[in-house]
């Protein structure tokens, strides 16, 4: 199962805003919502809700591909999250999601003993190219026990 496919069966509102996981790499998640009438805002564009949870979940996407291998040992918490809208977003809009840290730099917090930190930043799009939005999550890797 891929992560897109294990977020969309874990996560109702990713299965309820129909996302389409169209890359998700250790390095790159890149998350598509569909122009969808019941997801839209007073102006026709999609409700600034349906973005944020569009940014989160390809926050998320990014999260697991990075460390999947860590979750025997932590569990993947949303700390925080700022979103800016910067331009009318109308139609399918897209969120790409990258690390703020290197990967490598917080396992090794895992590894001694601490509850790493580390944002992603999210850039949403429109078909145009557009950013519509921007939009860090910080996380955190909590370790089990």
């Amino acid at each position: 199962m891929s992560i897109g496919e294990m977020l969309a069966a874990t996560v109702p509102m990713a299965r309820t805003l129909n996302l389409e996981f169209l890359e998700t790499t250790p390095e790159k998640a890149v998350v598509a919502l569909p122009d969808q009438g019941d997801f839209h805002n007073h102006v026709g564009g999609p409700h600034a809700g349906a973005m944020f949870t569009l940014g989160e979940s390809a926050s998320g996407a990014i999260v697991l591909a990075a460390f999947g291998e860590q979750l025997s040992r932590a569990v993947p918490l949303a700390v925080s999250a700022e979103i800016a809208y910067k331009k009318l977003a109308m139609g399918p809009v897209t969120a790409t999601a990258t690390l703020g840290r290197p990967a490598v730099e917080v396992v090794a917090e895992l590894d001694a003993g601490r509850r790493p930190e580390f944002p992603v930043s999210i850039a949403i799009q429109r078909e145009d190219g557009a950013v519509t939005g921007e939009m860090t999550v910080v996380w955190t890797l909590r370790p089990n026990g």
